[in-house]
C-alpha cells in the first residue's frame, strides 16, 4: 500500500489537539461542526479530507483565531489534494510504495536539508547521471521501469524552479562527488551541472564535507529534513526497501542537531563551489 497522506494526517492530529484544548468530546465536537462522530474521527486519523466549505466550522467550534486559525488553514491547504503536481499518478508505475510519502512532502515542503554520503541528491542529478545510477540498482529491472524513473527524476528538479521554489540545503560528503558513477566524463558533466546549479539558483545552498573531516554524524546514513509553513518537520531515512517518516520530537532533535554538526564540518558555500571546480580538472 502507498504511504497516507502524511499532511492529512498533521492536519487530523493538530485539530484533535485542539478539540482536547477547547474542552470537547469526540461527540458534542461532532455535533457542533454538524459531522457524524466517524466522520470526525476519520479525519482526526488523518484518514479523510475536510471539505473546505466546513473548514469555518472546525475553527469557530474549537475556538481558533489568529495564529492558530492561520496553521490550521496552512494544513488544510497542505493536505488538500487540489493543485497537487501529477507526477504522482504520471509514474505511477515507476514510484515504488515505500517512495510515495517522500514525493508527496518533497512537493509541499517550504525547504528541504538533505544530507548524502554516496551519490550526487536525485534533485541534482543529470539525466546521464541518474540513468547509469538507476541502471545499476536492483529496484528496476525492465527498460522501461528504468526510462519512467529517470524521467520522474528529472521532472521532481522542477520544485526547485517553480513560483515558490523548494529552498535545499545539501551537505555531501567528498566520496559523493569522486564516484564515477557512468565513467569519468559523465561525472565531469554532472559536477558541472551542481556548479551551475550553485550559480543559477539562490534557493540551493550546496555544500561539501571533505573526507579528511574524518568522522562525524552522518556516516550512519543519508537523511532528509523537510520543513513545511505549517506544522513540524519530517526527517525522511532511505534504506533499499523501504522509507522511514519520522515526525515525534525525540527523533527529529538528533537529526536537526546532526546536521547542525556536519555544516560546522563542511567547507563554505564558496570553498565547496571551488573544491567541485579542482575536482572537475581532475578528471
Amino acid at each position: 500500500m502507498a504511504q497516507p497522506n502524511l499532511m492529512r494526517r498533521r492536519l487530523g492530529l493538530t485539530l484533535r489537539a485542539a478539540r482536547k484544548r477547547a474542552g470537547l468530546t469526540l461527540t458534542t465536537a461532532a455535533g457542533q461542526v454538524d459531522v457524524s462522530t466517524a466522520t470526525l474521527s476519520r479525519i482526526e486519523l488523518g484518514k479523510g479530507p475536510i471539505p473546505a466549505d466546513k473548514l469555518d466550522d472546525y475553527l469557530a467550534a474549537y475556538k481558533l483565531t489568529g495564529a492558530k486559525a492561520d496553521e490550521v488553514k496552512k494544513l488544510a491547504a497542505l493536505a488538500s489534494s487540489e493543485g497537487r503536481s501529477t507526477l504522482l499518478t504520471q509514474y505511477s508505475d515507476a514510484i515504488d510504495d515505500p517512495f510515495v510519502g517522500y514525493l508527496e512532502l518533497e512537493e509541499i515542503a517550504a525547504r528541504a536539508s538533505i544530507f548524502t554520503a554516496q551519490v550526487v541528491p536525485g534533485l541534482l542529478q543529470t539525466e546521464e547521471y541518474a540513468q547509469a545510477l538507476i541502471t545499476a540498482g536492483v529496484m528496476h529491472q525492465s527498460a522501461r521501469q528504468v526510462r519512467s524513473f529517470v524521467e520522474l527524476r528529472m521532472e521532481r528538479q522542477r520544485v526547485l524552479r517553480r513560483e515558490n521554489p523548494l529552498a535545499v540545503e545539501c551537505i555531501v560528503e567528498e566520496g559523493a562527488l569522486r564516484r564515477p558513477v557512468g565513467g569519468a566524463e559523465p561525472l565531469r558533466r554532472q559536477l558541472h551541472a551542481v556548479c551551475t546549479a550553485m550559480d543559477e539558483l539562490p534557493n540551493l545552498d550546496f555544500r561539501v564535507i571533505p573526507t579528511s573531516a574524518g568522522a562525524h554524524p552522518g556516516v550512519d546514513g543519508q537523511f532528509t529534513i523537510f520543513q513545511f509553513d505549517a506544522g513540524d518537520p519530517i526527517v525522511t531515512v532511505e534504506s533499499m526497501t523501504r522509507m522511514a517518516y519520522l515526525e515525534e520530537d525525540y527523533d527529529l532533535l538528533p537529526y536537526d542537531t546532526s546536521f547542525g554538526r556536519m555544516r560546522e564540518l563542511a567547507l563554505s558555500r564558496e570553498r565547496s563551489r571551488e573544491f567541485i571546480g579542482e575536482l572537475m580538472q581532475q578528471l
